[in-house]
């Protein structure tokens, strides 16, 4: 499996802000964009001041694709995707994401990652429907049920977490169960569901130039 070798915190310097690449450090005083606020290089602080206007949509892109730890193939092909099915692109493009397994267990904070997901899937240590599955970017249905294997670490790991987790803070278009460590698929997001961090549009620019 292809991965992204770039240091998760330079990631997140070069991007200008927290991308949340590396689970709890990034909510300590230990987080590269609390000590050093300025992209990494011997010239890093005055890159943003000199960005175009190509420049901020294709930084826009970069983010949004590290935030979702993907890397450009990936990424693309979800505008691809996005572009064929009924509907605003735009939206499309973002229920796509956001339907990725990893990204839902994720979101619903069984992982303060989305590295540390993915790592789990890949093991081979979550279940949809009752049947093992390895595959991060699997694609979320209506009806699914998602639970974890029984490993002693992995489970005590998901409880620690979700201990943490709030209720305003859950998506509402799944459930979580916090004692049976299961999630439902409710039903698909729509556009208030969906997240509003980056500006999607800039991101659809970029791809379609």
């Amino acid at each position: 499996m292809a991965r992204n070798l770039d240091s998760k915190c330079k990631v997140c310097r070069r991007a200008g802000k927290k991308l949340f690449l590396k689970g709890e450090r990034c909510y300590t005083a230990k987080c590269a964009m609390i000590r050093r606020k300025y992209p990494p290089g011997a010239h890093g602080a005055k890159r943003f001041s000199q960005s175009s206007e190509y420049g901020e949509i294709l930084r826009e892109k970069q983010n949004m694709k590290n935030s979702y730890g993907l890397l450009e193939r990936q990424f693309s092909n979800y505008f691809v995707k996005a572009k064929k099915r009924k509907g605003d692109p735009s939206i499309n493009f973002l229920t796509l994401l956001e339907k990725r397994l990893d990204n839902v267990l994720y979101r619903a904070g069984f992982f303060i990652s989305k590295n540390k997901t993915r790592q789990v899937i890949s093991h081979g240590l979550v279940k949809v429907n009752g049947k093992r599955l390895d595959i991060p970017s699997y694609e979320v249905e209506v009806g699914d049920s998602i639970t974890l294997k029984e490993k002693e670490t992995t489970v005590k790991e998901a409880r620690e977490n979700l201990s943490k987790k709030t209720e305003e803070n859950l998506p509402i278009w799944f459930s979580v169960d916090k004692n049976n460590l299961e999630i439902k698929i409710l039903r698909n997001p729509i556009g208030e569901d969906l997240p509003k961090e980056f500006d999607v549009y800039l991101v659809l620019e970029f791809y379609s130039r």
